[in-house]
């Protein structure tokens, strides 16, 4: 049987107006223990267009700071799951964070983005009625897995700004 593997604690505070949410943390960054671990994943150049300031280049702490700074939060739709690999697709046992009682105790947010489908089609449900507080985004998938390049994805993460002024 496949090792449960488990997420990390959200990245919030009280100002955080936008919540970026993905599925379950992969391989690379269970074991490093940091969210996007993997080099090959863009989500750190990719959430910098929306923060506006290059993520990338900071130490992962620094990352997280900027990310507040930015009123950028950050967590993942699943709780734990048994998994193979770090593919979405063979996830199984699937445990639920309560993405409605942690939106809850955001005064501040205004939308949830998911980064990819899988993260998308999970975390509409777990908002259920919720989820008409807010403005959903779904984004294209950071991971190498999803294939199209940077510049395609990039468009609807730079979007993600208007929800970060006023």
């Amino acid at each position: 049987m496949e090792p449960r593997k488990h997420s990390f604690p959200p990245v919030v505070d009280n100002d955080t107006r936008l919540l970026v949410l993905g599925s379950l943390p992969g391989q690379r960054s269970l074991a490093e223990r940091r969210y996007y671990a993997h080099p090959q994943n863009q989500f750190w150049r990719l959430i910098s267009s929306a923060a506006g300031r290059d993520l990338a280049a900071l130490p992962y702490e620094d990352r997280l700071a900027a990310l507040c700074d930015a009123h950028i939060g950050l967590w993942d739709v699943v709780a734990s799951a048994t998994r193979q690999g770090s593919t979405d697709a063979a996830m199984r046992n699937i445990e639920r964070h309560d993405l409605a009682a942690l939106a809850a105790t955001l005064p501040r947010l205004r939308a949830i983005a998911f980064n990819g489908g899988t993260a998308l089609r999970h975390g509409v449900k777990q908002l259920g009625p919720a989820a008409a507080n807010y403005a959903i985004v779904a984004l294209p998938s950071s991971s190498p897995l999803h294939t199209v390049g940077l510049a395609t994805k990039l468009p609807a993460w730079e979007a993600l700004r208007i929800h970060l002024t006023g």
